[in-house]
């Protein structure tokens, strides 16, 4: 079992950045695979970064490439999205997820469907 806590969202305007954090608890958090999602109003949940159990590799999202930063701390069962440069079309509520069974085989899982554990949710919303 793995529960997750979402923190750190909030209005801040076109440019600026944000930090999300998501805190674990429970014994796999340190061998899952983590992803950030996000859901926009009137729109579908869509992947926005993955990183392996180590922290070793991480993928994004082609909105999110050059913009968004995810991270780790195994020791303080964190994951983290540094989020910069931020746009209107950023605006949506964010979720951390856990993906400790697909984990076993796949190093970066981004279908919604491979994770298990899910926060719920911190709203970031971006104005121009």
């Amino acid at each position: 079992q793995v529960q997750l806590v979402e923190s750190g969202g909030g209005s801040v305007q076109a440019g600026g950045s944000l930090r999300l954090s998501c805190a674990a608890s429970g014994r796999t958090f340190s061998t899952s695979p983590m992803g950030w999602f996000r859901q926009a109003p009137g729109k579908e949940r869509e992947f926005v970064a993955a990183i392996s159990w180590s922290g070793g590799s991480t993928t994004y999202a082609e909105s999110a490439k050059g913009r968004f930063t995810i991270s780790r701390d195994n020791a303080k069962k964190m994951a983290y999205l540094q989020m910069n440069s931020l746009k209107p079309e950023d605006t949506a509520v964010y979720y951390c997820a856990a993906a400790p069974r697909a984990g076993r085989t796949i190093t970066l899982p981004t279908p919604e469907r491979l994770y298990d554990y899910w926060g719920q949710g911190t709203q970031v919303t971006v104005s121009s």
